[in-house]
C-alpha cells in the first residue's frame, strides 16, 4: 500500500468492464473507492456485493471490498481525492469518434472537484482528448486551475492511462501488467504513477498525455493489421481450395513467422474500434490501417455468403425442406472465447443479418442468460439440442465449450467453421 494514499478517496466514473474491476483492484489494498455509474440496476447490484457482468474472481473482490465498507457504489459524483473516468468512446456515425461520455462525465465530477485532486482518463481515447477533458473541466470549474493553462502549477493534476487488459484475465492483468501514464505535466504524471503503483506491480512508464494515447491506439491497430492478414488468407485460401488452418500451422514452422488464426471478423470495444480513431485523425498518412480495417470489418458478410451458400447445398440434397425452412445454429455470440462480451461482435452481426433475412436460427452462447432484444424472436438453446436438429451449423466462436463438437456433428450437416474448432 503506497502511503500517500492512506486515508483517501479514489471515484471510478464509469462501473463496466474496466471501471468496475479497477474499482476492485483500489479496494483490495484498503482504499475508500466510490464508483459512479448512470446504471441504476449496476448501482443496486454492486453495493448488494454482486456483480452485473461476467469476469473470474471479480464476484469475490467486489463481495469482499463491499461487505469490508471498502466499496460503495452511487449514481451521482462525490468529493475524492483522485477520479478515473472509465466511460464508452463510441462511434457517432462514418467511424467519428464519440466523446460526449467523457465530456459528460468530466462536467458531472467538476463540481465535487478540489485543489490537489487527480482526474485520469482511462477510456481509449483519439489523440488530444486528455487536453480536450481537461478544458471541459476548466469550464465549469474557472476558480481552479488546470494544467493547460497554469502547467505545473495547477490546481489538479490531469493524466491518460489507457487500460490493456483481456477479458477473462483482467483482476490478474490489472495487476501485473506494466502501464503507460502519460500525464499534461511531468508532476501530472507522476501524481498518476503513485495513485497506481497502490495496486500494479507491473513497470509504471511515465510519458506525455498526447503519447499515452497513442499509445493504445498503436497497439490495437498493430493486432487489427496482424488479424487482417489472418483473414485475407483465409479468403485467399478458400478462392484456391486451401485448407487455411493447415497452411498458417505449416508457415509457422518457420522460425521467423507467426500468423494469427482467422476468425470471422473482429470485435470487442477495443481492436474493431481504435484503429479508426487514428484514421479520423490521419487519414491520409494511415492507409495500412484503414485497409486492415476494412478487411476486418468485411469478414462477416464473407461468413454470411458461406452460410448462403451452404444453404443451397442442403436444398439441393432435401429440397423438401424448402417448406419448412432450413435450421441454423449459431455457435457463439460473443466477441472472443468464453466471455459474455457482445461489443462490436462480428457474430452479433452475422446472427442480425441473418434475422433480417427471417432465418430461423437456434442460438448457443453459453456465457449469457438471455438474447438481446434483437434476436428476441429466436431462441437461446443448449449446445446439445441445436445440433441435434439443426441443417446448417455455423461456428462463429471458439468457446471451450465448443470443443466437443467433432463428437456431436452428423454427418448430413452442412458445416462452416469460421474460427477453426475442427481444423481439418
Amino acid at each position: 500500500m503506497t502511503g500517500n494514499y492512506h486515508n483517501k478517496t479514489v471515484s471510478l466514473i464509469g462501473l463496466g468492464y474496466i471501471g468496475l474491476p479497477t474499482a476492485a483492484a483500489f479496494a483490495m489494498r484498503k482504499v475508500k473507492v466510490i464508483g459512479v455509474d448512470v446504471n441504476q440496476h449496476a448501482v443496486e447490484t454492486i453495493n448488494q456485493g454482486k456483480i452485473h457482468i461476467v469476469e473470474p474472481e471479480l464476484d469475490m473482490v467486489v463481495h469482499a471490498a463491499v461487505t469490508e465498507g471498502y466499496l460503495r457504489a452511487t449514481t451521482s459524483p462525490e468529493p475524492a481525492d483522485a477520479f478515473f473516468i472509465a466511460v464508452p468512446t463510441p462511434f457517432k456515425g462514418n467511424h467519428k469518434p464519440d466523446l460526449s461520455y467523457i465530456e459528460t462525465a468530466a462536467k458531472s465530477i467538476a463540481p465535487v472537484l478540489k485543489k490537489g485532486d487527480v482526474v485520469i482518463l482511462e477510456s481509449t481515447s483519439p489523440v488530444g482528448t486528455t487536453e480536450q477533458m481537461a478544458e471541459w473541466l476548466a469550464t465549469v470549474r474557472p476558480d481552479l486551475s488546470f494544467p493547460q493553462h497554469a502547467g505545473e502549477q495547477s490546481d489538479i493534476r490531469v493524466a491518460h492511462c489507457p487500460e490493456r487488459v483481456l477479458p477473462g484475465q483482467v483482476m490478474r492483468e490489472l495487476v501485473e501488467n506494466d502501464r503507460v501514464i502519460g500525464g499534461m505535466t511531468p508532476k501530472c504524471s507522476e501524481a498518476a504513477v503513485g495513485l497506481y503503483r497502490v495496486f500494479v506491480q507491473g513497470e509504471c512508464i511515465q510519458t506525455n498525455a498526447r503519447t499515452a494515447e497513442m499509445c493504445k491506439l498503436t497497439e490495437n491497430a498493430f493486432r487489427d493489421v496482424n488479424i487482417a492478414f489472418a483473414n485475407e488468407l483465409s479468403l485467399i485460401c478458400d478462392k484456391l481450395d486451401i485448407n487455411v488452418w493447415e497452411l498458417i500451422k505449416l508457415a509457422n514452422r518457420h522460425p521467423r513467422v507467426n500468423i494469427l488464426q482467422p476468425g470471422c471478423g473482429v470485435g470487442g470495444h477495443c481492436i474493431a474500434v481504435d484503429p479508426w480513431f487514428i484514421v479520423d485523425s490521419v487519414p491520409d498518412e494511415s492507409r495500412l490501417i484503414h485497409t486492415a480495417r476494412e478487411v476486418n470489418e468485411s469478414k462477416p458478410e464473407w461468413v454470411l455468403s458461406r452460410i448462403d451458400r451452404a444453404i443451397e447445398q442442403f436444398l439441393d440434397r432435401s429440397p423438401e425442406a424448402m417448406n419448412s425452412g432450413v435450421r441454423i445454429a449459431l455457435l457463439g455470440l460473443a466477441f472472443k472465447p468464453n466471455i459474455d462480451d457482445l461489443r462490436e461482435s462480428p457474430a452479433m452481426h452475422i446472427a442480425l443479418r441473418l434475422n433480417e433475412r427471417n432465418r430461423p436460427l437456434m442460438i448457443v452462447e453459453p456465457n449469457i442468460e438471455s438474447l438481446p432484444s434483437a434476436l428476441a424472436q429466436h431462441h437461446l438453446v443448449p449446445l446439445e439440442i441445436a445440433l441435434s436438429s439443426a441443417d446448417v451449423v455455423v461456428i462463429l466462436v471458439a468457446h471451450r465449450e465448443f470443443e466437443c463438437l467433432p463428437d456431436l456433428l452428423r454427418p448430413n450437416q452442412q458445416v462452416i467453421d469460421a474460427v477453426g474448432i475442427l481444423k481439418n
